[in-house]
Formats: structure tokens, C-alpha cells, sequence
């Protein structure tokens, strides 16, 4: 039985509004997870939209800061929607993550390195290209985006799960078969396990 207290924290970061291919997988993953936990708690931050300041001196460990990091803290799982804009990921998205990536926060160094401190969390990264840069193509060693999303992620403790259509701008045939191969990975996802109480 899901606890009413399960909250998942979505995030979108491209520009393209309603033509994103991203924003419509990442909201289908989310309508997905709600399927299979009717009792999800959602937040939602348009990163465009709404985005953050860069990170300046000014802006550490300021009221907002410390919200939105509690934000993250507290969601079970992590959904992200990220094209890969100039081989990297959108700017507006990498000031989420130097807001969330803090010291004694969500990482710590240790003497055996560095040792992240937000596992437990399910993350689901859906992530858009335009053309194709996965493993095996020409342009893969321009890849930074899920590298870089993917790295990040694994420095705090959490493993993300990728669902990626590439080759949008490819033509409408080439777009709508990316999405819907993005889609039908989406219909298999499975439900989150609970964090336990440490």
C-alpha cells in the first residue's frame, strides 16, 4: 500500500514549450508513476520558466537555496526532463544542480573519497536530442548531456534511469518514431520500492 507521504519532484528544462519533446516524455513519466501510485505527492518546477540565479557568493545558503534543497531532500523520486542543447545540458538546469550538489548536504569527502549522502532516491532522467549521438554513432563522443546528468547524479548516491529519444530534428517521421520508442519504454516502468526509515 503507497504511503500518502510518497512525493515525487518533477523538473523540466526546455525552452521549447509545448514543442518539447522532453516536457512530453517527462510528463509522461509522471502520469506513468501516478498510474501506479494514485497517491503521489507532485511537485513541479518549470526551470525555464521559472529559472534560478547562477550560483554566486551572494547566493549560497540563502532562504531559497535552503528550500529548494529541503525540496529535493524530501522527494522519493527525481523526475527530470533535459534536452541536450549544444552537446550539453540546458545552463538553466545545471543551476538546480549546483544548488543541490552541497557539501555535508548531499555529498561528503571522506578518506576514501568522495561518498554521497541522497541515495535511496529513484530518479528518471527524460532526456531529447536532435541528433544522434548514443553509442555506436559518430557523434557519440559529443555526448556531455546524460554523461554529465548521470555523473552528477552518481556523486550524491543515486543511480538515474534513462529514457532518451534522439534524432528529433531528424524530420517528423524520424521525431514521432524517437517519442514513440520513448514511450513504449515508459509503459514499463515499474513501481518505486519505498525508502525505509534509517
Amino acid at each position: 500500500m503507497d504511503s500518502p507521504l510518497m512525493k515525487l519532484l518533477h523538473l523540466d528544462s526546455s525552452i521549447q514549450g509545448d514543442a518539447s519533446a522532453s516536457r512530453h516524455l517527462s510528463a509522461a513519466v509522471v502520469d506513468r508513476l501516478q498510474a501506479l501510485h494514485p497517491a503521489l505527492d507532485i511537485a513541479y518546477r518549470d526551470l525555464a520558466a521559472d529559472p534560478l540565479p547562477h550560483i554566486v557568493p551572494a547566493g549560497f545558503a540563502t532562504p531559497e537555496a535552503a528550500a529548494l534543497l529541503d525540496q529535493f531532500l524530501a522527494a522519493d523520486i527525481l523526475v527530470i526532463g533535459a534536452p541536450m542543447y549544444n552537446f550539453g545540458l540546458p545552463s538553466q538546469l545545471k543551476a538546480w544542480f549546483d544548488h543541490i550538489l552541497v557539501a555535508g548536504k548531499t555529498f561528503r569527502y571522506t578518506e576514501a573519497g568522495a561518498e554521497g549522502l541522497a541515495g535511496g532516491k529513484r530518479a528518471i532522467v527524460a532526456l531529447s536530442r536532435g541528433g544522434f549521438y548514443s553509442e555506436g554513432h559518430p557523434g557519440a563522443a559529443f555526448e556531455h548531456a546524460q554523461s554529465h546528468i548521470g555523473g552528477m547524479l552518481g556523486f550524491i548516491g543515486i543511480q538515474p534511469e534513462f529514457v532518451v529519444a534522439e534524432g528529433v530534428a531528424f524530420g517528423p517521421e524520424q521525431r514521432a518514431a524517437a517519442i514513440a520508442a520513448a514511450e513504449a519504454h515508459i509503459a514499463t516502468l515499474e513501481p518505486v520500492a519505498l525508502r525505509t526509515a534509517a
